[in-house]
């Protein structure tokens, strides 16, 4: 301890490197109220790194380059030391901010497009609002632990700040480093949608690269350090009341309105919302300008209050948007199948696009199989994914149900016990159901879901011979194609059966062992297309091709693209196709669809009820007059009829893509059904 002499009116906090071999950084002020005399009054300076005592007399002049002339008045130190805390805790908490979408855009800028330095400056300044309501959050601890602090001497204040800081940097580093690694893959910022995941950590992360898992775990390690040592060097030290406690309590209090209106985004109607920082039309700008932190715990609001989302209409006037939409049931006019109990091979593509199969309008030569079988089959050309993601097109292919922005039913077993399915309609008429997938059934509660649509039996993974080759999803499409094909061959004659199968090889990582294409990912399509070819081929020689009908649909498309093209129709447009030794004739069909109209269609043809599937259509009833296909992706939909196409991103009500022309029809009939839809799950 150092003893410095200094007249009273330059006493103030500060620190000094007046002391023999000390520097700013390594000491502190405290006041010692022994009087020298009428001109002076003594500061006790302490070391961290010296237990010593000494006393070192400063003339008046010296003081002068100590200390800033300019404080005349005394200030009392705890409480600018508490201030200089809460200021630094938001300078450190939003610089964060900023240096994580700077990283995002680095990380993403294949999906930006061109962008400038004045994009660039757009996405930091439109979404500063959500990053300061974010740090609004964050500080509300930290000014609750300030305020105790003066009340009471005693209290663990840089104890409880420690373990604060040591929880909100491991979170922020999570969040941002899993927000710019899973973009890419997922094509919308973090919310909520993580945790339906959360227990399947591992399939959820299968699209990762093992490689890229471990380093983006170093760096949000690193961040997470890096953060937390910024601020804990800025909290205080030392925690007295200070000689004005009640002034700096006074002070801390006068922050809290002002948290509130940050938090709260102003004093207007609307509050502070992920849409408000959307700025351009580039979909990639909009989505880096949003705090993922903000994205993701706004969003869990949504989980339970279903029938209060999308309240764009009246009941009477949802009513008449959506009236006809719907028909009734009704008997197909034109029979597809040569008879009303085929043996039934319902097979769900991953990730297959109609842009990679040349029969569909896609690309040429990736697919030569189902082109091939699709000149021997029935072809529903102009077929849409009802969703974005595998649990949600499963469900609607096998339910019938539409597909949610923001909610997976078939992560609420509440909910999706309430619908049919296809296998449940078969097994009532005496079909024998099962259903096989190569990877993890339990991801996204998949076998519980099946089990209860209707499948007497899930086979997966661990059902599996463990020497098959398996990839990070599962095991390879090759093999759970041969095995399919061995079960069809032991299947008795008994009764008819309906097998369901999800493929996993055209997925991210896209490792199949196959080469035909340098690229990846048609490589991994063209493989699967080659499983399909082989697996066709093999059945055609057994007495099974008889009475088989086998129907391709894929679960939803996928987009090596730009972000603003993932939500697309042509991403969405995806291939059916029936093919079989079933099948009457080759066929046509041009219909506007979704996957969710298979369940209708199909059970048509086999003369069984679909009264059960309420949202699905049998394309080919006399009462089918109006198509239009209706798809919805994270927070946004499509709308699809013979007046052309809308597709909109709800949040900043932004239209994505329209053309020929906009129609404020095709809008108001989407935001119809998405009312629609989410009262009816609520009702369930």
């Amino acid at each position: 301890m150092y003893t410095i002499d200094i007249p009273p009116q330059h006493l103030y906090s500060y620190s000094t490197n007046a002391s023999p071999g000390g520097s700013p950084a390594n000491t502190y002020a405290q006041t010692s109220y022994t009087g020298l005399g009428p001109k002076t009054r003594r500061i006790e300076l302490f070391r961290r790194d010296d237990t010593s005592q000494d006393t070192l007399q400063i003339p008046y002049f010296c003081t002068i380059i100590m200390y800033p002339y300019a404080m005349r008045r005394p200030i009392d130190r705890i409480m600018t030391g508490r201030l200089a805390y809460l200021l630094r805790f938001v300078a450190v908490t939003f610089g964060s901010f900023l240096l994580g979408k700077t990283l995002f855009i680095l990380y993403n800028h294949k999906l930006s497009g061109t962008m400038s330095l004045g994009d660039f400056l757009g996405v930091l300044f439109h979404g500063a609002s959500l990053d300061l309501a974010v740090v609004g959050y964050l500080i509300a601890l930290p000014l609750l632990v300030v305020l105790v602090s003066y009340a009471f001497t005693s209290f663990p204040a840089r104890r409880v700040l420690l373990a604060y800081h040591l929880l909100i940097s491991a979170v922020l580093a999570l969040v941002f480093v899993g927000d710019a690694a899973l973009y890419p893959f997922w094509g919308f910022k973090l919310d909520g949608t993580v945790f339906l995941y959360l227990d399947s950590p591992k399939n959820a992360f299968a699209s990762v690269p093992l490689g890229f898992t471990l380093l983006g775990g170093l760096i949000a390690q690193l961040w997470a350090f890096g953060l937390f040592t910024l601020l804990q060097k800025s909290t205080p030290r030392r925690w007295e009341r200070g000689s004005r406690p009640i002034l700096g309590a006074v002070g801390v209090l006068a922050l809290l309105p002002l948290t509130v209106l940050v938090i709260r985004g102003g004093v207007g109607r609307s509050v502070t919302n992920v849409g408000q920082v959307y700025f351009s039309q580039n979909q990639f700008l909009n989505h880096a300008a949003v705090n993922p932190v903000f994205s993701l715990f706004s969003s869990l609001d949504k989980v339970e209050d279903y029938d209060a989302e999308y309240n764009f209409f009246s009941e009477q006037q949802r009513a008449q948007l959506v009236a006809g939409l719907y028909p009734k049931e009704a008997p197909a006019e034109i029979e597809l199948l040569r008879t009303q109990r085929p043996n039934i091979v319902l097979i769900i593509l991953e990730s297959f696009g109609a842009k990679y199969i040349e029969s569909f309008g896609g690309m040429p030569d990736i697919t030569p199989n189902l082109d091939r079988l699709a000149r021997e089959g029935v072809v529903f050309s102009q077929c849409y994914a009802n969703s974005y993601r595998t649990d949600r097109g499963v469900l609607s292919t096998l339910s019938g149900y539409p597909s949610f922005p923001t909610h997976s039913v078939m992560k609420m077993p509440a909910k999706s016990r309430t619908l049919s399915g296809i296998a449940r309609e078969l097994q009532r008429v005496g079909y024998a159901t099962d259903f096989l997938y190569g990877g993890d059934a339990n991801f996204t509660n998949m076998k519980g879901y099946l089990l209860g649509c209707g499948y007497e039996r899930v086979t997966d993974d661990r059902d599996l011979d463990r020497s098959l080759p398996r990839q990070s999803w599962g095991v390879q499409d090759g093999a759970t194609f041969d095995y399919l094909y061995r079960a069809i061959q032991q299947r008795g004659t008994d009764r008819p059966w309906h097998t369901g199968f999800l493929t996993l090889s055209s997925h991210e990582p896209f490792i199949v062992p196959y080469q035909r294409f340098a690229e990846e990912v048609p490589n991994a399509f063209a493989y699967v297309d080659d499983c399909i070819g082989q697996f066709a081929d093999r059945l055609r020689k057994t007495k099974a091709w008889d009475n088989l009908l086998v129907i391709c649909v894929a679960d939803h498309g996928y987009s090596t693209g730009p972000s603003k093209e993932r939500h697309t129709s042509r991403i969405h447009h995806i291939p059916m196709l029936w093919f079989g030794g079933a099948i009457k004739e080759p066929r046509r069909i041009d219909q506007l669809m979704t996957q969710s109209d298979l369940a209708a269609t199909l059970l048509a043809q086999l003369g069984l009820s679909y009264r059960d599937f309420p949202f699905s259509r049998n394309i080919l009833a006399a009462n089918y007059t109006y198509p239009f296909a209706y798809y919805t992706f994270n927070d946004g939909f499509g709308f699809i009829d013979s007046t052309g196409v809308t597709v909109m991103e709800n949040v900043g009500e932004q239209v994505l893509e329209q053309h020929p022309a906009p129609s404020a029809e095709r809008i108001a009939r989407g935001r119809a059904l998405l009312q629609t839809t989410h009262d009816d799950l609520a009702r369930r």
